[in-house]
């Protein structure tokens, strides 16, 4: 399953690189994008777990970018 999400508040290039490095490295995530002149970030990932996983792409977004918000 693919969705795409618009961010909020992202800052930086570099933080949307480290962003999208630390969901790679999530369990279940094929693919992940995310873009910080569009402001949007793109999630391929299990669909089954896909809440789950969810869950833990916002907990690593914060950790990177604390004020950034993922509009769901």
């Amino acid at each position: 399953m693919k969705k795409k999400f618009k961010l909020t508040d992202l800052d930086c290039a570099n933080c949307a690189a480290k962003m999208e490095d630390a969901i790679k490295k999530i369990d279940g995530v094929t693919d992940a994008n995310v873009s910080f002149m569009m402001q949007k970030m793109t999630i391929e990932a299990d669909e089954s777990r896909f809440d789950d996983i969810m869950k833990e792409v916002v907990d690593v977004c914060k950790k990177v970018e604390p004020d950034c918000i993922i509009n769901m």
